[in-house]
C-alpha cells in the first residue's frame, strides 16, 4: 500500500466526516451508440492516452443544451482530449440512470474508466472520472450553496503516491461567496496527507485571475501563471472567452511534475484552453467537432494540463478499434469478407455481428488480436443496420463500427419457364357441307417454352391421319392447326397446315382423337355426337387454351361456329 494511503486512514477520515458520500461507480459497459439527449448518436474510438509518462488532468463545465446536462459536443471534447483523469461539473446526463451515467463515462472516456459523482439529491453535482483505479471518494460540504458540494476522489496513479482530485463549482453569486468556499477548501486540502499529489479543477465563476478566493487558494495550491492558453493564446474559459472561469490548480508537489502539453502536433507550454473553433487542424481533437465549443448553451471551455510523473511509464491501457466495416459499407450476402480491427494490450478478441443494431451473434468466440482481421461470410440477410462489434477476451475494452453497413440480398433468379404444354384445343369433326377437306385439329401450346413435333402424329380411332414433318416447331403460347385437306385452308391462316395423308374421316356420330409423340401418347379426346352432330360447329376447351378444358360446343363460347388457328374470340395465339 501506497504511504499516502496509511496516512489517509488517519487524517482523511475527518474529511470524509464533512459532507456525504459521492456515487462512486466501477468500470462498465454501456451500448455503443447511446443516444445522447441532443439526438446525436455517438460511436468514436477509444481515446489514445497521452504519451510516455505523463497524466493528464482535465477540467470540464461543457453541458450544453437546455438541461445544464451533457450532450454530444461535450461528449466529443471530453473523448477528444484524452483525459487520464476529468473533474467535470453539472454532471448530468438525461434522466441520470445508472446507464445513463456509465453510457456517458463509456462514450466521453472509454468503458475503463470509473468515476465518481455527488449525491443524487444534488441538482448540479460535480464529479471525477478517472482511467486509474478510484481508491475512495466522497464530498465535501459546501456551506455556501444546497444543490453541490466539493466531490473528491482518491486515485491510485502509476507510482508510489496517490493523487487526489477535487471538483468543484463555485458560486457565481459573488466573489465574496467564492472566497468563502475557498476558504472551506483549504481547510479540507489541510486534512488531506502531506505527501500526496493534490489537483482542484473546475469552474470557479471567477472574473479575474487575482480575485480574493485565488489567493486564498494559494496557501495550498499553485495559483500563480503562466495559465493555459488556446491556440490563439487566450485564457479566458468562459462562453464569450472574456473571463477566467475554470481552473486546473495542483499543489506543490505535483505543480513541481507540471510539463508540455502536447496535443497532436502542437506543443502548450502551460497547459491548453480547448476551444474548437479555433483549434486547429480540428482533426487531433477527434471525434470533436470545430463547432462543438460553440454549440447551443455551451458552458465553458475545458481545461487540459499535463504532468510527468516519476518512474517508468504505465503500459497503455488495453484497447480496440474496428477499422472495417465502419460504416457506409456495402456487402453482398454469400460474399467474402474481412473484418479488420487494431488493438493495444490485448491478446485475443471475439468478433460479432448485428444485423438489427441491437442482437449481436459471435462470429469467432476467440481470434487472437494480432491476426488484425477475420474473413467471413456475409448472411442472407438484407439489412441496413449492420454493425461488427470486437472485444477483448478477456476484458472490457470493445468497439463497434461507426455506423451502420449494409448487407444486400440479390432476388432469387427467375424459375424456369414451364416446359412445353401441348394439348388439343378444337376439333371440328362435322365439316361445313360435305367436303371433309374442312375438317381439322388444332393443337395449343400452353407451356413456357417452345415444343418440337417432328414426328409427332395425329390419329382417330383407326388410323394415323397425320405426321409432323422433322423440324416443325411449335412455340410457347402458340397454335397450329392441321387440316384434312389444303384446299380448306381459309386464305391468310399463317399456322395452317393439311394432314400429310390427305384426310382425316373423323365420325360424326363419336370417334376419338389422339395426339402422340414417339415416346408415346400425348393427349386424346373421345367424344359423341352431341358435340359434332352440328354441321359445320366445332367443339373447343373450355376455357380455351386451358389443358385441362372440357370440350363444349363453339358456339357455348362464341358467335362464331370455329375457330380454327386462333382464339375463340379470333384474336391470334
Amino acid at each position: 500500500m501506497k504511504s499516502s494511503r496509511w496516512l489517509f486512514l488517519s487524517v482523511g477520515i475527518a474529511a470524509l466526516a464533512l459532507g456525504a458520500c459521492a456515487t462512486s461507480e466501477p468500470q462498465g459497459t454501456a451500448p455503443e451508440d447511446m443516444p445522447v439527449p441532443d439526438g446525436t448518436m455517438i460511436n468514436v474510438p477509444p481515446a489514445t492516452p497521452v504519451a510516455g509518462n505523463r497524466l493528464r488532468l482535465v477540467a470540464g463545465n461543457i453541458t450544453s443544451g437546455n438541461k445544464q446536462a451533457y450532450e454530444g459536443p461535450g461528449i466529443r471534447i471530453f473523448r477528444g482530449l484524452a483525459a487520464d483523469v476529468a473533474m467535470i461539473q453539472e454532471f448530468n446526463v438525461a434522466s441520470n440512470t445508472t446507464a445513463d451515467l456509465r453510457g456517458f463515462i463509456d462514450q466521453a472516456f472509454g468503458p475503463e474508466y470509473s468515476f465518481a459523482r455527488g449525491a443524487s439529491s444534488e441538482q448540479i453535482p460535480n464529479g471525477i472520472v478517472s482511467r486509474y483505479p478510484i481508491v475512495a471518494s466522497g464530498e465535501w460540504s459546501d456551506s455556501t450553496v444546497g444543490n453541490r458540494a466539493f466531490t473528491w476522489a482518491q486515485i491510485d496513479i502509476p507510482g508510489p503516491i496517490d493523487l487526489y482530485a477535487i471538483s468543484v463549482h463555485l458560486l457565481s453569486s459573488s466573489s465574496g461567496s467564492r472566497n468563502t468556499e475557498a476558504g472551506l477548501l483549504v481547510q479540507n486540502i489541510h486534512n488531506l496527507p502531506a505527501n500526496a499529489y493534490v489537483v482542484l479543477g473546475g469552474d470557479f465563476n471567477t472574473t479575474s485571475r487575482s480575485e480574493a478566493c485565488v489567493q486564498t487558494l494559494g496557501s495550498v495550491l499553485a495559483t500563480t501563471g503562466p495559465f493555459p492558453v488556446d491556440e490563439a493564446g487566450l485564457g479566458n474559459t468562459n462562453a464569450n472567452r472574456n473571463k477566467p472561469y475554470d481552473w486546473v490548480l495542483a499543489n506543490p508537489g505535483l505543480q513541481a511534475l507540471q510539463t508540455d502539453t502536447i496535443v497532436g502536433s502542437h506543443t502548450f507550454a502551460n497547459g491548453l484552453v480547448a476551444d474548437t473553433r479555433v483549434y486547429t487542424p480540428i482533426a487531433e481533437l477527434a471525434p470533436a467537432l470545430a463547432a462543438d465549443s460553440g454549440a447551443s448553451n455551451m458552458q465553458h471551455m475545458a481545461i487540459v494540463r499535463d504532468f510527468a510523473l516519476p518512474g517508468a511509464p504505465p503500459p497503455p491501457p488495453a484497447s480496440v478499434l474496428v477499422t472495417s466495416p465502419n460504416g457506409g459499407d456495402t456487402w453482398a450476402a454469400g460474399s467474402s469478407q474481412t473484418i479488420t480491427w487494431t488493438t493495444t494490450s490485448v491478446d485475443n478478441v471475439s468478433v460479432e455481428l448485428t444485423t438489427d443494431g441491437t442482437t449481436f451473434t459471435t462470429l469467432s468466440g476467440s481470434t487472437p488480436a494480432a491476426d488484425g482481421q477475420l474473413i467471413v461470410t456475409a448472411p442472407s440477410i438484407a439489412t441496413t443496420s449492420a454493425r461488427v462489434r470486437v472485444s477483448a477476451v478477456p476484458g472490457s475494452a470493445s468497439d463497434v463500427s461507426d455506423a451502420a453497413f449494409t448487407i444486400t440480398v440479390a432476388p432469387p433468379p427467375p424459375p424456369p419457364p414451364p416446359d412445353g404444354k401441348v394439348f388439343i384445343n378444337e376439333v371440328l369433326a362435322n365439316e361445313p357441307g360435305s367436303d371433309t377437306a374442312g375438317e381439322f385439329v388444332e393443337l395449343v401450346n400452353s407451356g413456357g417454352t417452345a415444343v418440337d413435333l417432328s414426328g409427332w402424329t395425329i390419329s382417330d380411332a383407326t388410323a394415323v391421319r397425320h405426321v409432323f414433318a422433322s423440324g416443325t416447331v411449335l412455340g410457347a403460347g402458340r397454335a397450329i392447326v392441321v387440316f384434312a385437306g389444303a384446299s380448306a385452308i381459309p386464305a391468310g391462316l399463317s399456322n395452317a397446315i393439311a394432314s400429310s395423308t390427305g384426310s382425316f374421316v373423323l365420325g360424326n356420330s363419336g370417334d376419338t382423337v389422339k395426339l402422340a409423340s414417339p415416346a408415346g401418347l400425348v393427349d386424346s379426346v373421345t367424344y359423341t355426337s352431341a358435340l359434332s352432330g352440328t354441321d359445320g360447329v366445332s367443339m373447343n376447351r373450355s376455357p380455351d387454351g386451358s389443358a385441362t378444358g372440357t370440350f363444349v360446343l363453339h358456339t357455348t363460347l362464341s358467335s362464331a361456329p370455329r375457330s380454327a388457328g386462333t382464339r375463340t374470340t379470333g384474336a391470334a395465339f
